[in-house]
């Protein structure tokens, strides 16, 4: 098994870095206008959203109830909701536009989006390091089905790196800056299979695993509904929001179907 562990960190750090395959949007954008800004915004809602109910919420409930049977499912709850407990702590703990200096100099709504682009990147950050784990994981018992695994993930991580890099280029106008934030919360993803590899993987379960996923879940939707679709409906009051949720639900629905 520890033979592969070579190939189990290269195909690890390949998902990851798909990150910044996704924010290479922020540099390459030539208009961010509002309704793109809204399509954006809302497109990364859906893929929030739906990452959050139809895998990570599952596979939370799936690995507790398997070890705890119906209260298992209780702490999978417990455990989603416990993730917005933590973000919203460490929401309330950045200073809010009003009063930040960047506040004065680019706009309320600027300081906003670049407020909001951090969390994003902070809960993609916890989100793929997990996944770190889960790839390399699989890679190194078997390195075809770990191959399959880190291609999904590569696929999640594109517009992830979209979700993050996006609101941070439309309120700071540096492209290197969102490229940069949005590529090291894809860093998360191999390091994350390093610490399991290196300290916890003696005392990895399903148990833990299961608390995990339900509190990433739980991270992803507060974002979601609490900082992206309030933002994206206030750049449009038209449709653009919710064809951008829509179109965010869609691919990470194919990708998910795509490697099944």
């Amino acid at each position: 098994m520890f033979g592969n562990a070579g190939a189990a960190l290269l195909l690890t750090a390949l998902a990851g870095l798909a990150t910044g395959v996704g924010s290479l949007t922020a540099l390459f954008a030539r208009r961010t206008g509002k309704r793109f800004l809204a399509a954006s915004l809302g497109f990364s809602a859906g893929v929030m959203l739906y990452i959050s109910f139809s895998e990570m919420l599952t596979k939370s409930s799936d690995y507790l109830a398997g070890e705890f049977g119906h209260m298992g499912v209780w702490l999978s709850c417990a455990s989603f909701f416990g993730g917005m407990a933590v973000i919203m702590l460490i929401d309330n703990l950045i200073p809010s536009p009003e009063s930040d200096l960047t506040a004065a100099k680019a706009g309320k709504h600027d300081a906003s989006l670049a407020r909001m682009g951090v969390l994003t990147a902070l809960a993609i950050a916890i989100h793929n390091f997990p996944e770190g784990l889960a790839t390399f994981t699989s890679a190194l018992d078997d390195v075809t089905m770990g191959t399959a695994i880190a291609a999904a993930i590569a696929i999640h991580n594109i517009p992830e790196g979209i979700v993050t890099s996006v609101p941070i280029y439309c309120a700071t106008g540096n492209r290197k800056k969102a490229f940069f934030v949005s590529f090291l919360s894809g860093l998360t993803e191999p390091l994350g299979a390093l610490i399991g590899y290196l300290i916890l993987r003696p005392f990895l379960s399903d148990t833990l695993y299961g608390i995990i996923f339900g509190m990433i879940a739980g991270i992803m939707v507060y974002i979601a509904v609490e900082e992206l679709i309030p933002m994206a409906r206030e750049y449009d009051k038209g449709n653009t929001m919710i064809l951008g949720v829509i179109g965010g639900m869609a691919v990470m629905a194919v990708s998910l179907i795509m490697f099944m």
